[in-house]
């Protein structure tokens, strides 16, 4: 059984919808994070990461848009707006700063000019909790996740230039 990552907002290759994007930075989008589900994950998962990426963001190292940690790993869903104020984030679960500099969902902003990829991505991890806070960088997160991670599933969505 593999893992899998679905989403009925929308599916791999298409465009982000409106609700997903920025509001703010010219885009005027909703801004709730995607109602995302996830199953088939590795026997020994003991939590779950979530991230939103944009590595075609022209920073020279890409934009992180969502980081949710210490996800449990009875959760196998999140709801539309979970990342965005909304509730519905699990208990125990913690989303750190993004690259807004916010510890929330931030949607699609790209510049001007070409289509942007979003990568939404699911870790099963192999312990209950990262040490971090609301203020440890995506990078860091990613060192972490990267040295416990069991698997990953992922979702790409579309947005900019003539994706909108």
């Amino acid at each position: 059984m593999s893992f899998v990552l679905t989403s009925p907002s929308f599916e791999t290759g298409q465009v982000l919808p409106q609700a997903q994007v920025y509001k703010g930075m010219g885009q005027t989008g909703g801004n709730l994070s995607p109602e995302l589900h996830w199953h088939g994950a590795p026997e020994g998962t003991q939590s779950y990461v979530v991230t939103l990426y944009d590595p075609d963001a022209p920073t020279g190292s890409g934009w992180w848009h969502w980081v949710v940690v210490n996800i449990p790993k009875n959760v196998t869903s999140l709801p539309e707006g979970a990342g965005s104020g909304e509730g519905g984030l699990p208990h125990g679960a913690l989303q750190v700063r993004n690259d807004f500099g916010t510890p929330h969902y931030g949607g699609a902003a790209p510049p001007p000019g070409r289509v942007h990829r979003y990568v939404f991505t699911v870790y099963a991890i192999d312990v209950p909790k990262l040490d971090v806070t609301e203020n440890t960088s995506p990078a860091l997160v990613g060192f972490m996740v990267h040295h416990h991670q069991l698997a990953s599933a992922s979702l790409t969505a579309l947005y900019g230039g003539r994706a909108r």
